[in-house]
């Protein structure tokens, strides 16, 4: 792999600009992709161990969605930090370039599209390096302080890599929030926060109300919701997203199964259906995709919808 290719330079439109105008289509899960293409994802590192041993399978699932339609493609580096390739034996400088690596090897996949398409750098949350679900509870026992630390390294090395956004996604309470905008204020480069929700609740018990409202005022951030929840906790968190900052929704939940950590597979039926976007958008959405579970074949589907013009830009 390439990992050290000239930093993409934006041209046209920013993501920015794309949701004051209307809906943009995320990609869906990268991990469900990648396990339909064959690929072991059993491993601490998840996705991001594909960086360093079969980048050619990360490009190959990020092709598949941007086929799909999806006009946003999210790197594999959602669990992609020093700690964690350290462990590994993989020292800062080559870390470094993985990282680096999952911005470009996002956009090669969407090269040659002929259309407009953005790439948004994974920044998942402290609790995905533990790899032990504790991004799904919050509350790591750290200050945000110590949380900014942890985070400030590997958002400067994404950034440096030329993405279009910063994501800022599956984020369990309001201190790591508080910690992740501290990290990036200094990356000139625009973010989306989304916290993973349950009900009208953080992961971590903050009523979402307070978690929203600390990106209210704060320029770089683009759009502000939630992802890897159950779609049914999507509209509402989508409502009062808006309402308490008056930016752009980002929604992209998983498809309504539930994962069994015990058995190690999904249970349940999916209930993500294209068809509630509708809901979503007129809620305040602009930023709308799927998060575990959802695949290529339901982006499709969404990119697909009819998107009527008008001053509500209703989809």
């Amino acid at each position: 792999m390439e990992s050290a290719r000239t930093p993409h330079e934006p041209t046209g439109r920013t993501l920015g600009d794309a949701l004051a105008e209307g809906t943009v289509v995320l990609d869906g899960g990268l991990s469900n992709q990648l396990g339909a293409q064959g690929c072991d994802l059993s491993d601490a590192l998840w996705s991001a161990r594909l960086l360093a041993d079969a980048p050619q399978q990360i490009e190959a699932a990020h092709a598949a969605y941007a086929r799909a339609g999806a006009q946003v493609l999210i790197t594999a580096s959602y669990q992609a930090t020093f700690e964690g390739f350290g462990r590994r034996g993989i020292g800062r400088d080559r870390a470094a370039e993985l990282m680096a690596g999952s911005v470009a090897l996002a956009r090669g996949a969407g090269a040659g599209t002929g259309r407009e398409l953005w790439v948004a750098a994974s920044v998942g949350p402290y609790g995905a390096m533990l790899a032990d679900g504790s991004e799904y509870r919050g509350r790591y026992g750290l200050s945000v302080r110590e949380l900014e630390r942890f985070h400030r390294p590997r958002v400067e090395t994404l950034a440096a890599a030329g993405p279009d956004v910063l994501a800022l996604e599956t984020v369990p309470d309001l201190d790591e929030a508080e910690a992740l905008l501290e990290a990036v204020q200094d990356c000139a480069v625009p973010v989306w926060l989304s916290y993973s929700v349950a009900g009208d609740r953080t992961r971590a018990g903050q009523p979402i109300e307070e978690a929203f409202g600390i990106a209210a005022g704060n320029d770089q951030v683009v759009a502000v919701g939630v992802n890897c929840c159950d779609p049914a906790d999507a509209e509402r968190a989508v409502e009062v997203a808006a309402a308490v900052t008056g930016k752009p929704v980002v929604v992209y939940p998983n498809s309504g199964e539930v994962w069994d950590a015990v058995g190690r597979r999904w249970t349940g039926e999916g209930t993500f259906d294209p068809g509630r976007v509708r809901d979503w958008q007129r809620a305040g959405a602009r930023l709308i995709g799927g998060c575990c579970r959802v695949g290529p074949s339901e982006i499709a589907e969404l990119a697909a919808l009819p998107r009527p013009t008008g001053p509500e830009n209703a989809w």
